[in-house]
């Protein structure tokens, strides 16, 4: 007999499936976001926001982000970088968040909900340009997560980092 393999699978919120009530993080901001802001901020266009759910139990989040349009003065970033740049704000895409479930920290959750991410902006990208994904983060922790996956901290304010999305 064959064992079932789960799944693991990347959707958008949806209030009546996915149990926002039951999502913790450990850290208030991030959960406070989801339970209750998420839903609105996606209904008014201001963020779209994306869930990890495993499909045997599709209502429980493993792990979100949120994605939505920013802009970045290129004077923030790097010089060889800013030399590439005209001297006014680019557009870019900015992950307002992204947390794991604090009951699968360390199984690379993160990793798995940065590279989502990362394909939904470059996908994007297609069809509106965007030069970069911004991210604000939320401690030091959050800064060193983000530095290991390429991004670049801004020059005036260093918790608020960038990596390219390329040509």
């Amino acid at each position: 007999m064959r064992e079932k393999l789960s799944v693991l699978e990347e959707q958008l919120l949806d209030p009546h499936l996915h149990d926002r009530q039951a999502f913790t993080s450990g850290v208030a901001e991030l959960d406070e976001y989801l339970h209750r802001f998420a839903v609105q901020q996606s209904k008014k266009g201001i963020a779209v926001v994306r869930v990890l759910i495993d499909t045997d139990m599709p209502k429980t989040i493993l792990g979100y982000y949120s994605l939505s349009a920013a802009q970045i003065d290129a004077v923030q970033m790097d010089e060889r970088t800013q030399q590439k740049l005209p001297r006014y704000p680019v557009p870019c895409f900015r992950l307002g968040r992204l947390a794991t479930h604090s009951a699968h920290r360390r199984c690379g959750l993160g990793r798995l909900l940065m590279g989502c991410a990362v394909e939904r902006c470059l996908e994007a990208k297609k069809h509106v340009a965007a030069y970069a994904l911004v991210v604000d983060a939320k401690g030091e922790d959050a800064k060193s997560f983000y530095k290991h996956y390429g991004f670049t901290p801004c020059r005036d304010n260093p918790m608020t980092l960038y990596l390219s999305l390329g040509t």
